[in-house]
């Protein structure tokens, strides 16, 4: 696949994810947490040609990708959408079967990767990342990146994939967009954020308020998931998802990690379709 290719797709899965009802995100229907859609398309923007950038390795997309958006709108709205894009984008660049070739890209992960990508976590500095006392990001890495990777996994669902592989993404999102091939476009966006978010307790939540909150987040958005027919039109499916997405945000509670994980599956979509 081509760089300009590549590009394209991300900024159409971007474009994709803001244009769904994506409850407790920012989304066209309402912003939220004090940002709003112009920002996220900003960003996608500014990080398209570092995320497509040919012949790049993972760590450099990333720390392009993360200063760009950064410099384009003053704020961290896609560090998580990049740490999961630029694997993708290498491994479509490859060429063959995106997940073959994916598994190729992160095995081939070396310590410039982790400076690289360290340097752009703590440049972005999220919400809620805190110290640790072993390999902070906020020093220079002394690990391969999937080694870090791996050690945050058990609190990090965006390091989790690339400890396994994008397994979520493949194995959950895909299967679940691809399942409602004959669903409106943003319903099959609006389906994967929400199977996502029911599935497991979202990663940025638990870090800034606890696993407690993001349990019963998760326990919410399972009673949702369960109510919401993503056949129908978006005046039948939309009232629930309204609903819970003013309860989120009233609240202050942003499934940041579960947008990330949205966007990378539209994007993984639009790379093996």
């Amino acid at each position: 696949m081509t760089p300009d290719a590549i590009a394209l797709a991300f900024q159409h899965a971007c474009a994709a994810e803001l244009a769904a009802l994506k409850a407790g995100n920012v989304h066209r229907f309402s912003p939220g947490h004090g940002m709003e859609v112009r920002h996220f398309e900003q960003a996608a923007a500014a990080a398209a040609p570092f995320i497509a950038a040919a012949g790049e390795r993972i760590g450099a997309r990333i720390e392009g990708a993360v200063a760009a958006s950064l410099a384009a709108t003053g704020l961290n709205t896609n560090l998580g959408i990049v740490l999961l894009c630029a694997p993708l984008a290498l491994a479509a660049e490859r060429g063959g079967p995106l997940r073959d070739s994916l598994h190729v890209v992160l095995e081939d992960l070396d310590a410039s990767d982790a400076q690289a990508t360290f340097r752009a976590i703590a440049q972005a500095n999220p919400g809620g990342l805190g110290r640790h006392e072993s390999h902070d990001v906020a020093a220079p890495p002394r690990i391969g990146l999937i080694q870090a990777m791996t050690l945050a996994a058990g609190r990090d669902r965006i390091a989790r994939q690339y400890a396994s592989g994008f397994a979520d993404v493949f194995d959950l999102g895909l299967s679940r967009f691809r399942n409602l091939e004959d669903a409106e476009p943003e319903a099959r966006a609006e389906a994967v954020h929400l199977g996502f978010l029911a599935a497991f307790p979202d990663s940025h939540i638990a870090r800034k308020f606890g696993p407690e909150v993001a349990e019963a987040v998760r326990r919410e958005a399972a009673e949702i998931a369960r109510e919401v027919d993503f056949a129908a039109p978006a005046a039948e499916r939309h009232p629930p998802l309204l609903a819970f997405d003013q309860a989120l945000k009233q609240r202050g509670l942003n499934p940041g990690t579960t947008a990330d994980l949205t966007v990378a599956t539209l994007f993984a979509a639009a790379l093996s379709p």
